[in-house]
């Protein structure tokens, strides 16, 4: 089977779109996640979440990750950002498929989205996500009771997308050579990029 070719590997903006990308995570310390930002490749991308740290501390750990991607030439992008400094400063945005989108939306800023099933998929489809996250891919520690897709199920969700699709869920860059086949643009992970930093 041939590689799949998206529409557009670049954002609303002319920027490449990352095809690795680090999912921030309380779970992992503070001096752990810096060290891993520090050793991604130029021109990667982080999400950054940190729901559950209380606004201050979010904010600490943010700037120290937005300095690291700066030096760098990282893509920093924001999850449920509620603190609008983040996302000024952030590059873009990140979405659940769940999540409820702001009407106005400034296109400059890149879109990104996660998705579950075919119905999150169109919803992304139709706001004109720039990336969706597709998971989980395989089996994951941060979601252990969610059934895993596997590559035959990835590769026909990610048929619907109208957009690259970056694999999550159990990734590494083995399990990414084989779905880039099954239409992953680029794959995302937390433990496989953090893991050797603990």
């Amino acid at each position: 089977m041939a590689a799949f070719h998206r529409k557009s590997s670049r954002a609303q903006n002319g920027r490449p779109l990352p095809r690795l990308w680090l999912f921030t995570d309380e779970r992992v310390s503070t001096q752990t996640l810096l060290a891993s930002v520090a050793r991604l490749p130029r021109g990667s991308g982080i999400i950054f979440r940190h729901y559950a740290t209380t606004r201050d501390k979010r904010r600490k750990i943010f700037d120290a990750v937005r300095k690291i991607a700066l030096r760098r030439g990282l893509t920093l992008v924001v999850a449920r950002p509620g603190d609008t400094r983040l996302l000024r400063e952030a590059d873009g945005i990140h979405r659940s498929g769940k999540d409820p989108c702001p009407s106005r939306i400034t296109r400059s800023r890149l879109l990104t989205m996660s998705a579950h099933n075919a119905r999150e998929i169109h919803r992304a489809n139709r706001i004109g996500a720039d990336l969706i996250f597709l998971s989980p891919a395989f089996p994951t520690r941060s979601h252990k009771d969610a059934a895993a897709l596997g590559a035959v199920r990835f590769a026909t969700l990610a048929r619907l997308a109208a957009m690259p699709v970056i694999a999550l869920g159990g990734m590494n860059i083995g399990r990414f050579r084989r779905l880039r086949f099954n239409g992953a643009y680029g794959w995302a992970a937390i433990d496989a990029l953090t893991a050797s930093h603990s």
